[in-house]
């Protein structure tokens, strides 16, 4: 997914740098991506944005 679009706003500004975005981690408690800056995307937000992705076996 790519999430260069949705990088608006002065909190995002950061991580339009690729070496700050990768410090992106999933916080168990809120089950969502966030960075050391305070930035995080809605897990429903996600969700809404996810394509669906055949099984393996």
């Amino acid at each position: 997914m790519d999430l260069a679009h949705e990088l608006y706003g002065e909190i995002f500004e950061l991580l339009k740098d690729i070496e700050s975005f990768k410090q992106v981690f999933l916080n168990p408690e809120t089950k969502t991506i966030e960075w050391p800056n305070g930035a995080d995307f809605a897990p429903e937000f996600l969700y809404d944005l996810g394509q669906p992705i055949a099984p393996t076996a």
